[in-house]
C-alpha cells in the first residue's frame, strides 16, 4: 500500500473547522457503498450529517468550497460499474482517473486489475478524503495534486467520471481529452446526459441507471452513460 503520509506531506497542515482534514471528514460523512458499485465503500456525505445540505455560508465558515467529493455522482458510479465489468479493458494498463473527487473510479481501476493507477483531483480536501477511502478498500494508488489538462502523460486509459458539469471547465477539458484520444489513449467518459457533451464526436460504450441526490443534482436518479471518442 502507499503510505498515506506522503499526501500530507504534499499538502501539509490541512485542516477544517479548526480539525485535521482527514479527522473531519471521518466526523462528517458515513461510510457507505454506492448503489450501482457495492463492492467498494465510500466515505460519503449522508443526510444525518450537516455536511450533506450545508449551504454555502456554512462551507465558508468551515473554509472548505463544495464538497464535490462527499458524494458519488451518477457519471462516476457508471463509470466505476463499467471498469469492474469489465477488467480487460484496464488489465495491465497504465490508468488515469482524472477530476478523481472520492477516488470511487480510481480505486474500481486498482481493482480491476490495471497496472498502475494515478488519480487526479486539485482539491486539496478531495485528495484527503481519496487518501482516506484507498485505505478503506485496500488497494494501491498514487493520488497527483497538479492540474494535469493539456499534460502529456504516459498513461494508456483516461477515465473521466462526471467533470463535465462546467461549461469553462469542459472547454478547458474536451481539446486535451480529444488530443489524448487521437495519440492512442483510450478515453472513457462517465455522464448522466450533460448537454455539453451532445455533439462532440462520442459513442455510447454502455448505459446504467444510476442512484444520485437530490441535493446536488436535479434527480434522484440518472440514466449514465460511458462515452468514448469514435475512431
Amino acid at each position: 500500500m502507499s503510505d498515506d503520509n506522503a499526501v500530507l506531506e504534499r499538502t501539509p497542515g490541512i485542516s477544517i473547522d479548526g480539525l485535521p482534514a482527514r479527522t473531519f471528514i471521518s466526523r462528517n460523512t458515513a461510510v457507505v457503498a454506492p448503489r450501482l458499485v457495492p463492492e467498494i465503500q465510500l466515505h460519503l456525505a449522508a443526510e444525518a450529517r450537516p455536511l450533506y445540505s450545508a449551504g454555502e455560508d456554512e462551507l465558508a465558515a468551515m473554509g472548505i468550497g463544495a464538497p464535490y467529493w462527499a458524494f458519488a455522482w451518477s457519471g462516476g458510479q457508471a463509470l466505476a460499474r463499467y471498469v469492474l465489468d469489465r477488467p480487460e479493458t484496464l488489465a495491465g494498463r497504465r490508468v488515469l482517473d482524472f477530476g478523481a473527487g472520492s477516488g470511487l473510479v480510481a480505486i474500481a481501476a486498482a481493482l480491476a486489475g490495471a497496472a498502475a493507477v494515478t488519480a487526479a483531483d486539485i482539491d486539496p480536501v478531495a485528495v484527503e478524503a481519496m487518501a482516506l477511502n484507498r485505505s478503506l478498500n485496500d488497494v494501491d494508488f498514487e493520488i497527483e495534486t497538479a492540474d494535469l489538462i493539456g499534460a502529456a502523460g504516459n498513461w494508456d486509459v483516461l477515465l473521466v467520471g462526471d467533470v463535465c458539469y462546467d461549461k469553462h471547465l469542459a472547454d478547458r477539458l474536451i481539446p486535451w481529452l480529444r488530443n489524448e484520444s487521437t495519440r492512442g489513449c483510450d478515453v472513457l467518459i462517465g455522464d448522466p446526459g450533460r448537454f455539453i457533451l451532445r455533439g462532440l464526436g462520442l459513442e455510447t460504450v454502455a448505459a446504467f441507471h444510476a442512484e444520485t441526490t437530490g441535493i446536488m443534482e436535479d434527480s434522484d436518479l440518472r440514466n449514465a452513460r460511458v462515452w468514448r471518442f469514435a475512431r
